[in-house]
């Protein structure tokens, strides 16, 4: 099949593109700057410029495109940075993927944080995203913009994504150094769950669901079983053989993080139903197996 893909620099797109060619699949990157070879084509998201006719001849386009949460501090003009970031790539190819005489299917990346924190109860595809939050305002925008694709009768899925765990990046490559000193703690009371999906298991997902013709609307990308941050911080301070003692108290985090502390400290007990009743298997349906594969492979 052929790819186009929106954000396969980062630590999420080289994985799906290398997953992608290793299954025999071509890609086109989207690329801001000169072209550098023949898989390459430059756009301009905010300007709402792309090559149509890459676009006509897709059978896939995925937009994966987004400045890092995990930035501090939030300025306000950071936070019209994480909108802008997020809202102008996906709208600027719905808006192509609508305008194919045949509309190649559409995935488009977006977050669990639409759920906001809501304790221990379990969140599936069809829990509200009314969240009053910098996160939620987000969200809501972010999957708004896929509306063209759809409205234009394109197969869109919406990929609500966790924590993706692997060394070489993410959330969990800054985490090692300090667990590895023995210094892994808790944040707060470690009440809070922490939804994970291997990187392996994430690559699988999309891959999925780009190939599954019956597959459309939103999915959760987490792995089934989520954990709690002091479950989470237990297991990882074990798989290292490291001790994790210590806790970090809410209030300091909250003093100096701000709003971004809500990225630490909320709780989204995330499951994956739709993409399990579609018919996915995990190979890393647990946290052990997660951390397992992200710390070896």
């Amino acid at each position: 099949m052929r790819f186009v893909i929106a954000g396969s620099s980062g630590f999420l797109g080289t994985a799906l593109r290398d997953h992608l060619a290793r299954e025999g699949h071509e890609v086109f990157r989207l690329v801001r700057a000169e072209t550098v070879s023949p898989h390459e084509s430059t756009w301009d998201p905010y300007a709402g410029n792309v090559d149509q006719d890459l676009i006509d001849r897709a059978d896939v386009v995925v937009s994966l495109s987004g400045a890092p949460i995990a930035h501090w501090p939030w300025t306000d003009a950071y936070k019209k940075t994480l909108l802008a970031s997020r809202v102008a790539p996906t709208r600027t190819l719905a808006e192509a993927v609508a305008a194919s005489p045949s509309p190649p299917a559409f995935l488009a990346q977006s977050g669990s944080d639409g759920y906001g924190s809501r304790g221990d109860e379990v969140l599936t595809e069809d829990s509200p995203t009314r969240v009053e939050s910098t996160l939620g305002q987000v969200t809501r925008e972010w999957e708004a913009a896929v509306r063209p694709a759809t409205d234009a009768g394109a197969r869109v899925c919406v990929m609500r994504t966790a924590v993706v765990l692997h060394r070489s990046g993410g959330a969990l490559k800054p985490m090692l150094p300090p667990f590895r000193l023995g210094l892994g703690a808790k944040l707060g009371d470690g009440r809070q769950y922490f939804p994970t999906i291997s990187l392996h298991d994430w690559v699988r997902a999309v891959t999925f669901l780009a190939t599954e013709n019956s597959c459309s609307g939103i999915y959760n990308l987490t792995g089934p079983a989520p954990t709690t941050n002091a479950e989470f911080t237990k297991e990882l301070g074990r798989m290292l053989n490291r001790p994790t003692l210590f806790g970090v108290p809410s209030l300091p985090i909250r003093t100096v993080l701000g709003e971004l502390a809500n990225q630490l400290l909320g709780s989204v007990r995330a499951e994956p139903a739709r993409l399990l009743e579609a018919g996915f298997t995990f190979e890393h349906p647990t946290l052990n197996r997660r951390l397992a594969a992200a710390l070896s492979s």
